[in-house]
């Protein structure tokens, strides 16, 4: 076995931070160790076989991004990251973990899509990862399939209120999905939108031909948001569910959330980046000589983006200092706009919904603590230790301790990260676009360790497919 130290840098956790060396023992963090410290008389630096210098720099837990959409099959067409293209990217941005989606639609069975979902990222992955579990079609067959779920190390699954004939569970469906979460103490995720109404207002802007990518979110209105969370969360107190709802962009919906954390409900949620910085007012203003008004289209997803004169970005940043809101998540979940978006360039409608972010959160998160948005600390909280908390991942992961894995990165606050696609900015993501085009970071990634094995380091990838691991996980770690 390989070993590592990582030295000269100031190790950042979720409660503090202090300059420390960091001792890795082949996959695994031996020691977290004084600067320029001796194990058992002997010279470290001179002893391991890599020596990392992190010398006036940040030495973090791995990133944990719990919501990824690797080869997706959405909106007639595949999210175009594959396990292989999107798990290198997120190395590259300083995540060591994702947590994906495998899914069962009507008329399957859980078990079968389980196993697609391993096939698909089994070899390919270069970060360790682990799945939820998309429960998309809910019966008898598939309540009794979802009470063996922690026997195959998955601890959570996914409902959605939202997308009538594609994943859309009823009120009496939710109902009995969350009576099985409160037996077995798998964790509730919830994308929280009224779909049917939702499906009633784009065909009305469709009929009145109003079709641009901006009415996408003109018709998943705020009320829908806030009105679908609330419903979940009293279904889930009613049944004695924990409840995590996903991809919260309403401050309304936020308020719902605080309102039960206050009453000492089992209510989590999460946001994503674009929630944070980007708006429905810019998407409106986009336009390209390529693609006219249909630029736009780059920014669509679900929940989509609201509007910045209404405040609900900054909501959402002080909901994170809060913790009203308890973790960053991407939904990464890309699409290419050629042959993809452009699916939808004669109706909204038809656009695959996503963005891809899974490179970019740990950056632009960071850019929060340059701000004054949020603290150091939070940073790690929010990227690594409450994911690995809330997901039944915490001590192997999201810490940087003895015993846990050797997932680290060195961040250097005096760097420099320009993101985006043109224009001499790069990123590592299969897309045509970048939704972050244009973004400059005062922070920038140096080294990624995962595992105990350097993958990312002075601008060269050294990792390779198939380096990542399946990850059995525990109930969450984060209940009340």
């Amino acid at each position: 076995m390989s070993t590592t130290l990582i030295t000269g840098g100031t190790v950042v956790s979720a409660t503090g931070r202090a300059e420390a060396d960091v001792l890795i023992d082949g996959a695994t963090i031996a020691a977290v160790l004084a600067p320029g410290s001796q194990l058992l008389g002997t010279d470290l630096a001179a002893s391991v076989d890599t020596v990392v210098d992190a010398t006036g720099k940040y030495v973090i837990p791995g990133g944990i991004d719990a919501h990824t959409h690797m080869e997706l099959p959405f909106g007639g067409t595949n999210a175009s990251d594959t396990f292989e293209t999107g798990t290198r990217a997120a190395a590259w941005g300083g995540t060591t973990t994702i947590i994906d989606f495998a899914v069962q639609r009507y008329g399957e069975r859980v078990q079968d899509g389980l196993a697609a979902w391993h096939a698909k990222a089994e070899g390919e992955c270069a970060i360790d990862y682990g799945f939820h579990q998309i429960i998309g079609g809910i019966d008898d067959d598939s309540l009794a399939a979802m009470r063996g779920l922690l026997d195959e190390g998955i601890s959570s699954f996914k409902l959605f209120m939202a997308y009538p004939g594609v994943f859309y569970s009823d009120d009496a469906q939710v109902l009995k999905a969350m009576q099985v979460s409160a037996e077995t103490g798998l964790l509730t995720m919830m994308h929280a939108e009224n779909g049917p109404a939702i499906d009633v207002l784009a065909a009305q802007l469709a009929d009145a031909g109003k079709i641009a990518p901006s009415y996408h979110g003109v018709a998943r209105a705020w009320q829908l948001e806030e009105e679908a969370t609330h419903r979940a969360i009293m279904i889930a107190n009613l049944t004695g569910a924990p409840l995590y709802v996903v991809h919260v962009s309403a401050k309304q919906a936020v308020e719902q959330l605080a309102a039960a954390r206050d009453k000492g409900w089992n209510v989590f949620g999460e946001t994503c980046p674009q929630y944070l910085y980007l708006s429905l007012e810019e998407q409106l203003g986009a336009f390209s000589a390529e693609w006219g008004q249909f630029e736009g289209a780059k920014w669509v997803c679900s929940t989509p983006l609201r509007s910045r004169a209404e405040g609900h970005q900054d909501h959402m940043w002080q909901a994170l200092r809060t913790n009203d809101l308890q973790m960053v998540s991407t939904d990464h979940c890309p699409f290419c706009m050629k042959g993809q978006k452009d699916l939808g360039l004669a109706d909204f409608r038809a656009i695959p919904n996503g963005i891809g972010s899974v490179e970019h959160r740990m950056d632009l998160m960071y850019q929060g603590v340059v701000t004054g948005r949020i603290t150091l600390e939070r940073w790690v909280e929010l990227t690594s230790t409450t994911p690995a908390r809330m997901f039944g991942l915490y001590g192997r992961k999201g810490v940087i301790q003895p015993g846990a894995d050797g997932d680290a990165v060195v961040y250097d606050p005096s760097g420099h990260t320009s993101i985006g696609y043109g224009d001499g900015r790069t990123h590592h993501m299969n897309m045509d676009h970048s939704a972050w085009e244009g973004f400059e970071i005062d922070g920038h990634v140096d080294t990624v360790v995962s595992r105990g094995r350097v993958i990312v380091d002075a601008g060269r990838y050294l990792g390779s497919k198939g380096d990542g691991r399946f990850l059995r996980r525990g109930l969450s770690q984060y209940l009340v």
